[in-house]
């Protein structure tokens, strides 16, 4: 398996914390990927340009990271990190959703700070800063479980990120249970291994 990807994405960063949580990450080989850039060779494999993207050993190129999570757990015989059935399933899709949710806007707000300063701009940046708190709060009254699955892998890339690129703003004083819930999470190797570079 082929996996083009970004050391700073989050979203890479996610996939590559399931590939560790199921002992295949031996299986697969990185391409490092600037996505902005479009190559011939990426754009063909993912004409969206986004990473992370990957090329399954029967040449089945899968992009967004819930998808190709999905696929990765479907290889091996370790536990499931998406739950089958009942109220553990539901529950590990609704915050592999908010960690997603978070990662989106702040990697949008991330693109935007980087732009001339202009009014709509600051709006949007404000929205997407907001979208995050909001979430946040969310996650401090559920805080994940110890269990590593989908949910719980999603939502400490999210916190992971927002360490990585917005570390002035300070969201474990806003957040205790979930900033002691992501101390004790990130021991795990999938997280452990997988801190952004720098």
């Amino acid at each position: 398996m082929r996996l083009f990807y970004s050391a700073a994405s989050p979203f890479v960063r996610k996939v590559m914390a399931c590939t560790i949580t199921r002992g295949i990450d031996g299986r697969i080989e990185l391409i490092p990927t600037n996505p902005h850039a479009s190559l011939p060779e990426f754009v063909a494999n993912n004409p969206l340009s986004k990473v992370p993207c990957l090329v399954t050993d029967d040449g089945l190129a899968l992009f967004d990271s819930p998808v190709i999570c999905e696929f990765l757990d479907s290889i091996g015989d370790t536990l499931p990190l998406f739950p089958v059935v009942g109220g553990a399933r539901w529950k590990a899709l609704k915050q592999q959703a908010m960690g997603d949710g978070i990662m989106d806007a702040a990697v949008s707000r991330r693109m935007e700070a980087a732009k001339p300063a202009e009014p709509a701009r600051d709006l949007f940046m404000a929205r997407m800063k907001a979208a995050v708190d909001r979430t946040l709060t969310e996650l401090e009254g559920e805080v994940p479980t110890r269990a590593v699955d989908i949910g719980s892998i999603s939502v400490a890339c999210a916190l992971g990120y927002l360490d990585f690129r917005f570390a002035h703003e300070d969201w474990r004083g806003v957040c205790p249970k979930l900033a002691a819930w992501f101390e004790v999470f990130s021991a795990n190797p999938g997280i452990a291994r997988t801190v952004p570079p720098g």
